[in-house]
């Protein structure tokens, strides 16, 4: 197994991370707002959270909105009956200046437990795609258009749930009022297998009593054409949305109307979606996903490993049976996948993370350490991306 792989060694650092970055180029805002991404530790579970008072009251925040939604009641498990489990997870909020603009918890269930035909029917929601968002950024720098950014808080709940679903007490709210019961849920809550589309459904439903129509070749972007031949734009992921045009009035009155329907944040303009930070100036919109390798690095204890100025090397051949010990093929197939997505802005590592997702089946040391290869070859260009 490669050292970077083994838990508790830690990394060499004759090449510290330090040495890679620049932020030079970066104006003052958009520095601050690149620095306080990358400073703020986020808890891993609810014990964690409750020793930080910020992180303490982002918890009773979420609570607070699932009692002012009715989103459950306390009862007894019915016999036959599974409850689905739960996990809180935490994450940061940040303005377009780049100050934190609220830390967020969210109770999010363990759909994965729950069965087709008792506890969730149909789940199907529709995701924007990743070069539909290229579209609209090229675009924008192209036409000279602003790009909004828009938060729905607490989206999911805004979706009503058909289905009887069961689910423990998270964590954190035991008490001994309700030891050995469980909730019923009545709105649909992150997680859940049927939430996204129950969500999807009823924006969909709201946008286009706007007059917006749904693209057929992405079912997340919405259009409407005024009279005057301009236009505005939505395209949604989950719970963000990006909202752009050449009609600034009708942007404005849009992000009035939806605050009517749906509790909306307005983030300003477009700096973070998605993992991808997008910067902005007279020449143009530069995308990268610099904080994204970071983390990858970290997470796999490369940031102090030797970088490499190429993505592979050409003098070794990739084959299915190499005769080399397998690895841990989990752990291989969630690295890859997250090169592919970070493939998305990073185009000179998209024919090296072609040729490792090859062998996700039956990995061995020898594909390994060429995805190594890919991650040292980021180490030296963790910035690079897209320039519209």
């Amino acid at each position: 197994m490669p050292i970077a792989w083994r838990k508790g060694v830690r990394s060499c650092t004759q090449h510290p991370i330090g040495n890679f970055i620049s932020y030079d180029k970066l104006s003052p805002t958009f520095r601050a707002f690149t620095s306080s991404i990358t400073n703020i530790q986020v808890p891993q579970n609810i014990q964690e959270a409750f020793k930080y008072p910020k992180w303490k009251a982002a918890v009773n925040e979420e609570v607070r909105a699932l009692e002012k939604n009715d989103t459950w009641e306390i009862t007894d498990l019915p016999r036959g009956k599974k409850p689905v489990g739960c996990k809180w997870i935490f994450t940061v909020k940040y303005k377009a200046d780049g100050n934190v603009d609220r830390y967020k918890a969210r109770l999010v269930a363990k759909g994965f437990t729950q069965s087709y035909g008792i506890d969730y029917q149909e789940t199907f929601a529709p995701v924007a795609k990743l070069n539909t968002v290229r579209v609209i950024l090229s675009l924008a720098a192209n036409l000279d258009w602003s790009l909004h950014q828009l938060d729905v808080k607490n989206a999911f709940l805004n979706g009503d749930l058909e289905e009887e679903v069961y689910m423990d007490i998270p964590a954190g709210l035991e008490t001994t009022s309700n030891f050995n019961k469980v909730w019923r849920l009545r709105k649909s809550l992150y997680g859940l297998k049927q939430s996204p589309r129950a969500w999807f459904e009823r924006f969909t439903k709201v946008v286009k009593g706007y007059g917006f129509v749904q693209c057929q070749s992405d079912h997340t972007l919405f259009v409407k054409h005024f009279p005057e031949g301009k236009l505005a734009i939505i395209i949604v992921y989950v719970d963000d949305i990006i909202l752009t045009g050449d009609h600034e009035e009708k942007i404005d009155l849009l992000k009035k109307l939806l605050t009517k329907e749906f509790e909306i944040k307005d983030l300003g303009n477009l700096k973070y979606f998605l993992g991808m930070e997008i910067a902005r100036s007279k020449k143009g919109i530069a995308v990268s996903q610099r904080k994204y390798v970071l983390d990858l690095l970290n997470e796999t204890g490369m940031l102090g490993c030797k970088p490499a100025e190429t993505p592979m090397d050409t003098t070794v051949k990739l084959e299915e049976n190499d005769g080399s010990a397998p690895v841990d093929k989990g752990r291989y197939q969630r690295l890859v996948g997250k090169l592919i997505y970070l493939s998305h802005t990073r185009p000179d590592i998209g024919f090296s993370v072609s040729v490792v997702s090859q062998f996700m089946n039956n990995p061995t040391e020898k594909h390994m350490t060429a995805v190594i290869r890919i991650l040292r070859y980021l180490k030296m260009t963790p910035g690079k991306g897209l320039f519209f």
